[in-house]
């Protein structure tokens, strides 16, 4: 069966097409009010065009917000040459309203941080990959990004040939180590600080926090431990392997249990076998099966 695949792509991302603009809103809005509120009075650049304002408002005094939107639409605009107009039309919204939500909030953000004083940077920094991570995650999760620095990465990966991963590192290694240049090693420290909460946030709100464990289990007695699956109200998947070494025929037992069953249900395989072989891996999502879960509002 042959599949057009551009409309199934197109079909899934007309699926709840406003709410996930509501999503994005509320991405971009909360980005915005970190940047005003903790990011730029303390000079701390993570990376990305707005790290780049950041360090050209320190240096030639040019207003982030401008900066954000002119540089955005300029890559908006190559987006639209190199990488075509599918992939950017997830990149256009975002592009215009993080910078626009920037100018807005910067009135009250202003009045805000001279009343929101708080001594311990440590606190400060914390907050701020908080709301980075959760802005960033509800953005990703929606489908959409900011434009800036993710169009960039995407160039160097479809014209260079450089990973995704590499690619971003080395765009915001860069604009991170010009931010220590300009404002010392300390706020590299704090800004690498966000990062990693950013990072770890991100994945949390993409793939949500594991309910579920998978376990692939080699056993010598499949029997017993397929009962034991059984009587747990949960389904498994038999697997036919060969051994790499033995070249025995075997089979490999799949299933997934509740994280709150992990300890006993492990400790149970083993005493039904003691020499079993299991790998085990975090589950985040489980559709259909024997034990159907799924929340609705995910």
């Amino acid at each position: 069966m042959n599949f057009d695949y551009k409309a199934l792509i197109d079909k899934v991302f007309s699926k709840n097409f406003w709410p996930r603009i509501l999503i994005m809103v509320f991405g971009a809005l909360l980005l915005a009010i970190n940047y005003n509120l903790f990011l730029f009075p303390n000079s701390l650049v993570t990376g990305g065009t707005s790290g780049i304002a950041t360090i050209l408002y320190h240096v030639f005094g040019i207003t982030p917000a401008t900066f954000i939107f002119i540089c955005n639409i300029v890559l908006v605009i190559l987006s639209f040459i190199l990488l075509g107009p599918r992939n950017t039309g997830f990149t256009i919204v975002g592009s215009i309203l993080y910078p626009l939500f920037v100018s807005l909030t910067e009135p009250i953000c202003s009045i805000l941080s001279s009343k929101l004083v708080i001594d311990n940077f440590m606190m400060t920094a914390l907050i701020s990959g908080f709301m980075l991570g959760t802005g960033n995650g509800f953005i990703y999760k929606a489908g959409f990004t900011t434009g800036g620095s993710d169009i960039m990465i995407q160039i160097l990966c479809k014209y260079v040939k450089i990973p995704n991963g590499i690619s971003s590192f080395i765009i915001n290694i860069i604009i991170i180590g010009a931010g220590g240049i300009f404002f010392g090693i300390n706020k590299v420290l704090y800004a690498t600080l966000i990062i990693i909460i950013n990072s770890m946030l991100i994945d949390k709100i993409m793939l949500g926090i594991s309910d579920s464990k998978m376990f692939y289990i080699s056993t010598k007695k499949p029997d017993a431990i397929k009962k034991f699956i059984s009587e747990m109200n949960t389904g498994y998947t038999l697997l036919k392997t060969e051994g790499g070494y033995s070249k025995e025929d075997n089979e490999l037992i799949m299933c997934v249990i509740r994280t709150s069953d992990y300890y006993m249900f492990k400790n149970v395989v083993e005493e039904i076998d003691p020499h079993a072989f299991f790998i085990i891996s975090d589950c985040y999502e489980v559709y259909g099966g024997h034990h159907k879960q799924k929340f609705p509002f995910i």
